[in-house]
């Protein structure tokens, strides 16, 4: 059987990076006049396992007052930018590409991003900087939160089995920095601040007939799954008020996410005729330390499994969407013996979860 395959993958870290603790010291000084009680909250800095984050702006930034508009319009430079640096560090990836790719020869530009918002959308600006075919297909996808590079591999995938000699592109752009709230003084801020941060990562996916010159087995996609939990829009999201976006991190994620993966996920390997002992990579979005420890409960994995994931929250937070997709780069930069299976996992709002079964082949 052949299948759209993931040929390549490029990533970006964000100019100004901020150890945790510093992060915790600003916060602390933002914070400590309208929360006297701060320092008990402080602690999930130091209980997160995250030590260093990556930022588009600088740390003097987040003292200051900033209106909507004045953080979209930021955004909106800053996501095409950094798209454009994700692209094409992609498309010429010495160590997924024998032979760099043109975006004259992209079909379809998948966008994803939930941390700002455009129209024209970011792909279209993008496509006025690179020399795209102006006949590229264009799917800009908007609010999946956390869940989006997982549901934007996904798309691709479809798209690649309906045009089996397509070159599809998904870029995931998120800079959560920009919606960083000082006058608010809600628990979820708190949280929030402690965790996210700013990243882009691009992936390239190929129909089953494009040919590539590639030196060692890639992950091929077998199939996918989405997953959506009725009446749960408060677990995660945007509160959309008049300085722009306020998070909203239900302390029960870690919760839902152990009672409710494990059925999502043993449905899938089960549509495949898979055993879950049969994952080998287990490629999860790392939302936080708890929700990593809610997936090794869910799926009965060990800290062994979700090692690189750890590193990739340890070293950048949970960036939102394109953070699953630096967790892929770490697992195609590994020696990976072929004919060994994988699992691309993320959730996100809705309250929605994504899942793509892959398979390391030459």
């Amino acid at each position: 059987m052949t299948l759209p395959k993931i040929a390549s993958v490029g990533t970006y870290t964000p100019p100004f990076s901020l150890a945790q603790s510093n992060i915790q010291q600003l916060t602390k000084e933002l914070f400590q006049q309208q929360m006297p009680k701060i320092d008990r909250l402080l602690n999930v800095f130091v209980n997160g396992e995250i030590e260093t984050r990556h930022f588009c702006v600088p740390p003097e930034w987040y003292r200051e007052e900033h209106t909507f508009e004045e953080r979209n319009e930021l955004y909106v430079d800053l996501a095409v930018a950094y798209s454009v640096e994700v692209i094409q560090k992609c498309l010429t990836n010495p160590s997924f590409l024998q032979t760099a790719i043109t975006t004259e020869d992209i079909d379809a530009l998948i966008f994803v991003s939930s941390t700002g918002i455009s129209t024209p959308s970011i792909d279209a600006r993008v496509m006025n900087i690179l020399p795209f075919s102006d006949e590229v297909v264009r799917l800009p996808i908007w609010g999946l939160g956390c869940a989006g590079g997982a549901a934007g591999v996904s798309r691709a995938y479809d798209y690649c089995k309906a045009y089996p000699k397509a070159k599809v592109l998904v870029v995931c752009i998120e800079l959560c920095s920009l919606t960083f709230q000082k006058d608010d003084y809600t628990k979820s801020n708190i949280v929030g601040t402690s965790l996210f941060a700013d990243g882009a990562a691009c992936v390239l996916i190929c129909g089953d007939q494009v040919e590539l010159e590639q030196d060692k087995p890639v992950p091929h996609i077998i199939g996918r799954k989405s997953k959506w939990m009725p009446n749960s829009e408060d677990v995660m999201g945007w509160q959309v008020k008049k300085g722009g976006l306020h998070v909203v991190f239900a302390k029960s994620i870690p919760v839902i996410i152990a009672t409710w993966l494990g059925p999502f996920i043993h449905q899938l390997l089960s549509d495949y005729d898979i055993q879950p002992e049969q994952i080998d990579h287990f490629v999860a979005h790392p939302g936080g330390k708890k929700v990593l420890q809610a997936y090794e409960e869910a799926l009965q994995l060990d800290s062994v499994h979700t090692a690189i994931s750890r590193d990739i929250l340890k070293y950048h937070g949970n960036m939102s969407s394109p953070t699953v997709l630096y967790v892929l780069e770490q697992f195609m930069l590994k020696e990976t013996a072929a004919n060994t299976l994988g699992l691309l996992v993320a959730l996100g709002p809705g309250f929605s979860g994504e899942a793509v079964l892959l398979e390391w082949r030459d």
